[in-house]
């Protein structure tokens, strides 16, 4: 969980700024897709968690 905090911190929040609470969920929303879907992950072997979820899923690796 930490680790996961930090890179929210270190490549988003810190880097763009946001000034209202609109722009923050608007951009977590954003960063999260791009998490999950294509940010790869070398805990996970360097695939995504949303490849990981599928192939424990049945759903291909």
């Amino acid at each position: 969980m930490e680790r996961l905090w930090r890179s929210i911190k270190y490549e988003d929040i810190y880097l763009k700024g946001y000034v209202t609470g609109a722009e923050l969920i608007l951009g977590l929303t954003e960063y999260f897709r791009f998490y999950n879907n294509e940010r790869m992950h070398q805990a996970l072997s360097n695939r995504t968690p949303v490849e990981v979820f599928r192939a424990a899923a049945g759903g291909g690796p």
